[in-house]
């Protein structure tokens, strides 16, 4: 071999060794988990039923810090910036991932370059329901009601850029109809006006609307997934009801910045799969509405690529911007 192979060859090794060694020794310290939203919202909750059933298995405290602002990209921004060693992770999420890049102009990262995915956690589809004045019982009967009636179709959502409002605008481009938003400042207010009738639709979390659905006091047409949920087996996707290809749910999982070693990145992906196939961790997140889905890293990285150019569109088409 030329000695100058021989050298660069040692270089490498020399540099290598370190990070081989890091991998072994992982994790060595506690691990924080990074929410970038303000505590008692729904990612909270998933990350911290996940955080506590992997530390059980990685033998070592893992911290949740929410770090909320500007919808989550002040957060997702800091771990962007963070060190790749593994000690800094991010619970990722379709708003802040998908949506956040287009939405907010300045949001100080890039979703494919600025993060390795460590694995999906799961799946939280919305319910399309209406209040039961509304004289339709289907996503056909919607869709027919809506082109006798453009633009007298109002619907609710937690606010402007959210999937409960992008959902709509998604179900209004691929039907042709056209509906009226109406953003209100979280799920409990935009439910609160459905309920009274103030509003006769919205696309909702099922933890939210499930009981009164059970009681006839709203009127569930379909689950915005592209399968059905098993949270709501008997209820149709709103696909299969006449909308080729509509999907509009939640999408959380693990993410990592850019540059953690693959040894670390396999090793939280393995803690993460067996966390999942846990009943009891299964039990809490349908309790929160999410589907446990666990995943390969890279298969979690094709979800990341595919929901933002999905949403960068229909964000771009709406002229939606954040502060």
């Amino acid at each position: 071999m030329p000695i100058r192979r021989f050298r660069g060859l040692l270089v490498l090794l020399a540099l290598a060794a370190p990070l081989a060694a890091a991998a072994q020794d992982y994790p060595a310290r506690p691990v924080t988990f990074v929410v970038p939203f303000p505590p008692g919202g729904s990612t909270t909750v998933v990350g911290r039923i996940v955080a506590e059933k992997m530390s059980e298995t990685l033998g070592q405290a893992i911290v949740v810090e929410n770090r909320g602002g500007a919808g989550g990209t002040v957060g997702t921004r800091s771990v962007a910036r963070s060190a790749g060693d593994g000690y800094t992770l991010l619970l990722g999420y379709t708003g802040t991932l998908a949506i956040g890049p287009t939405m907010y102009p300045n949001a100080g990262f890039d979703p494919r370059k600025d993060f390795t995915p460590v694995g999906r956690i799961g799946l939280a589809p919305s319910v399309l329901v209406v209040h039961p004045s509304l004289p339709v019982h289907s996503v056909a009967g919607l869709i027919a009601y809506a082109k006798a009636h453009p633009g007298e179709l109002n619907y609710g959502s937690a606010g402007i850029g959210t999937v409960g409002h992008l959902a709509g605008e998604l179900l209004a481009s691929s039907a042709g109809i056209k509906i009226v938003h109406v953003p209100y400042r979280g799920t409990g207010p935009a439910l609160t006006d459905l309920l009274g009738g103030h509003i006769p639709m919205s696309f909702s979390p099922i933890p939210s609307v499930i009981g009164h659905v059970a009681t006839g006091a709203l009127r569930a047409l379909a689950v915005t997934s592209a399968e059905r949920s098993r949270l709501l087996p008997d209820l149709p996707t709103v696909a299969e009801s006449g909308v080729p290809g509509y999907e509009a749910a939640l999408r959380y999982g693990l993410v990592a910045p850019a540059g953690t070693p693959p040894a670390i990145i396999a090793r939280l992906n393995q803690e993460l799969r067996t966390a999942l196939a846990s009943p009891e961790v299964r039990m809490k997140l349908a309790n929160d509405g999410a589907e446990a889905l666990p995943s390969t890293a890279e298969q979690y990285a094709a979800d990341i690529d595919r929901e933002e150019r999905i949403w960068s569109k229909i964000v771009t088409a709406l002229g939606l911007k954040g502060e």
